[in-house]
């Protein structure tokens, strides 16, 4: 089982699963990261802390820890 963390830089990767409990899993779903969404990890901070994402047309920074709870293929 690989998570959005897990992703090198580059990768595109497609969403598989979301854990997590209902608060953190709902403000997840908010940021427009849905099951089935493509993924391309454009960037990670020098320290691994936030990794910047384009998915639906945007840019969006995430926390490691946040990324944990996205299950990608």
């Amino acid at each position: 089982m690989k998570t959005l963390k897990d992703a090198q830089v580059g990768e595109t990767v497609t969403v598989t699963k979301l854990r997590g409990d209902g608060p953190v899993k709902r403000r997840i779903m908010d940021m427009g990261i849905t099951k089935g969404v493509e993924i391309l990890v454009r960037k990670v901070a020098p320290l691994g802390d936030p990794m910047e994402l384009n998915l639906r047309g945007y840019e969006l920074s995430l926390r490691r820890a946040d990324a944990e709870n996205i299950e990608v293929v």
